[in-house]
């Protein structure tokens, strides 16, 4: 790609840092209490988690759907402190969703389902590369990787089957087989239905443990789950546990909703953990978040969460979303939609190009950040190269979406996949866009200098562009979309969450 070349636009750029102090750091948030469980380990749109403790170290990746590049690996070394270490996947082969990260032989791996097949990644440096997606010939999906006790390697998957892995891990050797029936939970529960996923496994005083989710991902509130059940041997037979199940929402009243799809892991000091996922009440927009609960054991072996747990810190994760584009490539935390062109993105003297694509949103070159707060603003200076439209948009899929648009001309605003109205742009080729969000009301603002700003569009709802509504699992996220043809300059892109 060769950039459009144009003259550094010194006023973007300047009425955009003189605004840094206020938009390119995130707010305080609201305490969660810390007295309180379950806590929140990362805010924002980080489903499905898989958490993977080496030696002293944890990582823990997460669902990345058509999110590009994929499978964003976090560092931690007290389960509450987390750092971006990489992100391990370049190439879509579809929507990616429930990992496992393990490591076995002193090599890394993430498996993981996408397009009706089951798939792994490989890197011997937790930080990569990382290979190229390797197809694996099996259906089913979330699947769960284990070692039986002669040494032998299995995925264990959906709807409680399983099947053998060859020794490198990169190819299946055998035929599926059941080997479990989940929990039958009371009938008269509120759920999506069974959906028996997500087996995680554990050996631990002779034990294997099995940990899986039931009842459905989103849905009613009360719908999803974290079960146990276990065995002497990998083969089986499954008892499952009287304390079932271990994380569930039982009331529409409580703040987390849809909690389940849980992990298992110890720390060093010898405590144990659940680490799950579930949508917060009212923000389903905002997508699944990362949780934690301590867990103690019964005299009799079963993992149950305990409520109480020894002292540790306050929870944070140090990914900063503002980028003022200053560095040779994109920070960790941007992703394309449904593809990965990085010969369509450039960096060059502090602005970001992106070679334009597409008519709208639903079609449009996209980048995109996981908003973490339930309000928040962004912001960014563009300009326009001939037949270019550049874009600041809140984004869930094709069809659900808001922001606005300017093809220099006149300023589209898009209430939504469907609706849309133009206002004039007395601004020309080079502008500032702005959107804040209110806890789901949109407010769509323009501007000339980066200082004075004119409303477009005012108290926009936003709080249905979610999963029950739209499908997909993803989560409404801010970003930059460039459209039509040529390039379009972003000059900053400014983030802060307001309480």
């Amino acid at each position: 790609m060769k950039p459009f070349r144009i003259s550094v636009l010194t006023t973007i750029a300047s009425a955009l840092a003189s605004n840094a102090a206020t938009l390119d750091k995130e707010a305080p948030r609201e305490a969660d209490g810390q007295a309180s469980w379950p806590r929140v380990i990362l805010r924002g749109d980080y489903p499905d988690p898989s958490i993977l403790r080496d030696g002293g170290d944890f990582y823990m990746t997460h669902s990345p759907f058509l999110y590009s590049p994929g499978f964003l690996i976090w560092h931690s070394k007290d389960l509450m402190n987390w750092t971006p270490v990489c992100r391990a996947m370049t190439k879509v082969v579809g929507s990616a969703m429930a990992p496992d990260l393990v490591k076995h032989d002193g090599r890394y791996y993430i498996y993981f389902p996408a397009a009706e097949k089951n798939w792994v990644i490989w890197s011997d440096d937790i930080r990569g590369p990382w290979s190229d997606p390797v197809r694996l010939e099996v259906g089913y999906i979330d699947p769960g990787h284990a070692v039986d006790e002669d040494g032998r390697r299995w995925l264990f998957l959906s709807a409680g089957k399983r099947i053998r892995l060859a020794d490198d891990g990169l190819s299946v050797a055998g035929k599926v087989e059941h080997v479990y029936d989940g929990w039958d939970y009371p009938e008269e529960w509120e759920t999506e239905g069974k959906y028996l996923e997500s087996p995680k496994l554990l050996r631990r005083d002779g034990w294997y443990h099995k940990i899986s989710a039931e009842g459905g991902t989103a849905g009613p509130a009360t719908s999803h789950m974290a079960i146990s059940a276990r065995s002497k041997s990998i083969d089986g037979p499954w008892e499952n546990s009287p304390h079932n199940p271990i994380v569930h929402t039982w009331s529409a009243d409580e703040r987390w909703w849809s909690k389940g799809h849980g992990t298992l892991v110890d720390d060093v000091a010898g405590n144990w953990w659940i680490v799950y996922h579930a949508y917060e009440k009212d923000r389903y927009p905002l997508g699944r978040q990362t949780l934690i609960d301590p867990v103690t054991w019964t005299e009799d072996g079963w993992p149950v969460v305990s409520g109480s747990a020894p002292e540790i810190p306050a929870a944070s994760q140090s990914m900063v979303l503002a980028d003022d584009f200053s560095g040779p490539n994109l920070g960790p935390q941007w992703t394309t939609w449904r593809d990965s062109e990085p010969r369509e993105i450039a960096i060059e003297n502090g602005s970001l190009f992106l070679t334009a694509k597409g008519s709208g949103p639903a079609d449009s070159r996209l980048l995109l950040v996981t908003a973490t707060d339930h309000s928040y603003e962004v912001a960014t200076g563009i300009q326009l190269s001939e037949g270019s439209t550049g874009g600041l948009v809140l984004f869930y899929n094709e069809k659900a979406f808001a922001g606005i648009g300017s093809d220099g001309s006149e300023f589209t605003i898009f209430h939504g996949a469907e609706q849309r109205t133009r206002a004039p742009n007395p601004f020309g080729d080079r502008f500032f866009l702005k959107i804040e969000n209110h806890r789901n009301r949109v407010d769509l603002k323009a501007s000339g200098d980066g200082k004075t700003w004119i409303t477009l569009l005012e108290g926009l709802d936003v709080s249905e562009m979610h999963h029950n509504r739209f499908k997909g699992f993803f989560a409404l996220r801010p970003g930059l979309m460039a459209c039509g043809k040529g390039e379009v300059e972003f000059t900053r892109f400014d983030y802060r969450g307001v309480q």
